[in-house]
């Protein structure tokens, strides 16, 4: 008899657990309708502890009311970031517990709901990017990646960004995690005009875009190559290790790097980088050979080694670089860009020294008027190549500026009045 009393009181405390459970239940979701959802989630919250043992049923239930209250949270632009992430985790919990019940309710929903909040991870990340918030933005990108790791693309973004809210402790964990999936990012972006407001634009894939051009929306596509990003990825860990005075720690890793990807050519460069960062001008110099050796006209490759000669301030090089990469490409707009900017390079130098010389004596004055020709000359010698920059890239409103300026310095009135007309057009 003594055992039937201790069964039928365990049996009513599950009872009274049962009807608790969903009372909870009951009182978040009428909070949620009446769109409380503070409310519903300090109801969930206050009652977690007694749905660790609850049936399937109701743990599924549980996790989707609290997954709904922290994405409706996040709607309402309340801590958007850690809400967003919040519903996600709850919503993959709730998922997980009905795959291993095998009984499906709620899951669909909690998937297009995953989907949903990826991509306003990504959007609230661009936000965050944009007002200089980069370290949000890139936990923001990083929780986007842990919600599709297929999408490897987001992790790269998300350590790029950590970089740039110089956080490089996070940036070199994501570096990290890139190179043992043997990251690239190489591809081919698929890409045609909009009949409705003649931008171009881009296509997941060829069938998409094919698709897109067959109903009439669009028109033009083309194809344009994806660079890898193994180069990049191996110079950031080399930078940050560098950084933290891990010099052979960081030539380990891009040699290794380069015996993995012996066809990525960017890793060369990469190499030659850090020796050039290292001061090691003689491993700089021949890595800088057997890039050219292997690939005399990649006019990417010639390009960068146009910019590293740059930062390296041995511009007559990085000239030549770039003449090397218009003479394979006549349409290469960076090409031109670079050139113009080599060219304009030293106006700062000119400038300071105008505004120090005296305005009196007949010496300043007559330096004043060489330095005042020099500067003339110097906008003279980037004027093809911004003309030539626009001709390519018409919209390009750094080429268009930079080309006003020097119009207006130049007083080439009906220069300057043309292109102002030009850029209104448009």
């Amino acid at each position: 008899m003594k055992n039937k009393y201790v069964l039928l009181a365990i049996a009513a405390v599950i009872s009274v657990s049962a009807f608790a459970q969903k009372d909870q239940l009951k009182a978040a979701e009428k909070s949620l309708k009446n769109g409380n959802s503070q409310e519903a989630l300090t109801t969930l919250q206050g009652a977690e502890s007694i749905f660790t043992n609850a049936a399937d049923t109701e743990k599924a239930q549980f996790y989707f009311l609290k997954g709904n209250s922290f994405l409706d949270l996040a709607n309402k632009n309340i801590e958007t970031g850690v809400n967003l992430s919040s519903a996600a985790k709850s919503y993959q919990d709730l998922i997980a517990i009905e795959k291993a019940s095998g009984k499906v309710k709620y899951s669909v929903q909690a998937a297009a709901s995953i989907t949903e909040i990826k991509y306003k991870l990504l959007n609230s990340a661009i936000v965050d990017s944009k007002a200089n918030k980069h370290n949000e933005g890139a936990k923001k990108l990083y929780d986007a990646y842990l919600l599709d790791t297929k999408d490897t693309i987001n992790l790269y973004y998300a350590a790029s960004t950590y970089v740039n809210g110089k956080d490089f402790v996070s940036a070199l964990n994501l570096y990290e995690d890139l190179k043992k999936l043997n990251y690239s990012g190489k591809g081919v972006s698929y890409l045609a005009v909009s009949k409705i407001n003649n931008n171009e634009d881009f296509f997941n894939t060829k069938n998409e875009r094919e698709i897109a051009v067959k109903l009439g929306t669009h028109s033009t596509p083309r194809d344009e190559a994806i660079p890898s990003k193994r180069g990049e990825i191996y110079k950031n860990i080399a930078l940050i290790l560098v950084q933290n005075g891990k010099i052979e720690e960081a030539k380990k890793a891009v040699a290794e790097a380069r015996l993995k990807n012996p066809e990525d050519n960017s890793l060369i460069l990469t190499e030659a980088n850090l020796y050039l960062e290292t001061k090691d001008f003689e491993t700089y110099k021949k890595l800088i050979s057997e890039a050219i050796e292997k690939n005399p006209t990649d006019a990417d490759l010639i390009f960068n080694l146009g910019v590293i000669s740059s930062n390296a301030k041995n511009f007559v090089e990085a000239e030549k670089y770039y003449n090397k990469v218009l003479e394979i490409n006549p349409k290469y707009l960076n090409g031109y860009i670079n050139i113009a900017a080599l060219k304009l390079e030293n106006e700062k130098v000119i400038i300071d020294e105008m505004n120090k010389l005296g305005t009196t004596s007949a010496k300043d004055i007559k330096r004043y008027d060489e330095l005042k020709n020099k500067r003339a000359e110097l906008f003279k010698s980037a004027i093809p190549y911004l003309v030539k920059a626009h001709e390519i890239d018409a919209k390009n409103s750094d080429v268009s500026k930079t080309l006003l300026g020097v119009y207006s310095a130049l007083e080439m009135t009906a220069e300057y009045k043309a292109l102002k007309e030009e850029i209104k057009k448009q």
